[in-house]
C-alpha cells in the first residue's frame, strides 16, 4: 500500500471506487470531514473507462485513490475479488497515485438500504468512509 500526501494547508483527499464488470460507482471525499460523497457512475469498459475515471482525476485532483475490493461473506476471495485488484494496479499504473484497498462486502446493499438512487455511486461513498474511518 502506498502513502499519500496532501499538498500544504489542504485535507487528504480521494476519489473512491465501487469496481464492477460494467459499471464504476465513483465518490469522492476527504480526510478532514472523514465523509464521502456519491459522484457518478462510469458506464464503460476498457480504454473508456479509464478515459472517464481520468477526467474524474483530473478534475478532483485527489491525493489517494481507493477501490473496494469484494469477497466472500466469510473473507474468502473470488473471481471479482481478482478483477478489482487488477483494476486497483490498472489505476495506480495509469495515474500514478496510492491506491488502498478496502473490503466492500455489503456495500450496494447497504447502499440500497439507504434509498440510494445511483447504487453503484452510493456503494463507492460507503467504501470511502470505511477508508476514512480507518485513517489516523
Amino acid at each position: 500500500m502506498s502513502s499519500a500526501v496532501a499538498a500544504p494547508g489542504q485535507p487528504l483527499s480521494f476519489l473512491a471506487f465501487d469496481f464492477g464488470a460494467r459499471r464504476v460507482g465513483v465518490a469522492s471525499g476527504n480526510a478532514l470531514t472523514r465523509t464521502a460523497t456519491p459522484l457518478t457512475t462510469v458506464a464503460a469498459e476498457g480504454e473508456a473507462r479509464l478515459a472517464a475515471i481520468g477526467k474524474l482525476i483530473d478534475a478532483w485532483r485527489p491525493a489517494a485513490l481507493v477501490v473496494g475490493v469484494p469477497c466472500h461473506p466469510d473473507g474468502a476471495a473470488h473471481a471479482n475479488t481478482a478483477r478489482a485488484r487488477r483494476f486497483g494496479r490498472e489505476l495506480q499504473a495509469r495515474f500514478k497515485l496510492p491506491v488502498h484497498e478496502v473490503d466492500e462486502r455489503y456495500s450496494t446493499t447497504a447502499a440500497a438500504a439507504a434509498g440510494a438512487r445511483d447504487l453503484d455511486a452510493a456503494a463507492a461513498a460507503i467504501i470511502l468512509e470505511q477508508h476514512l474511518a480507518g485513517l489516523p
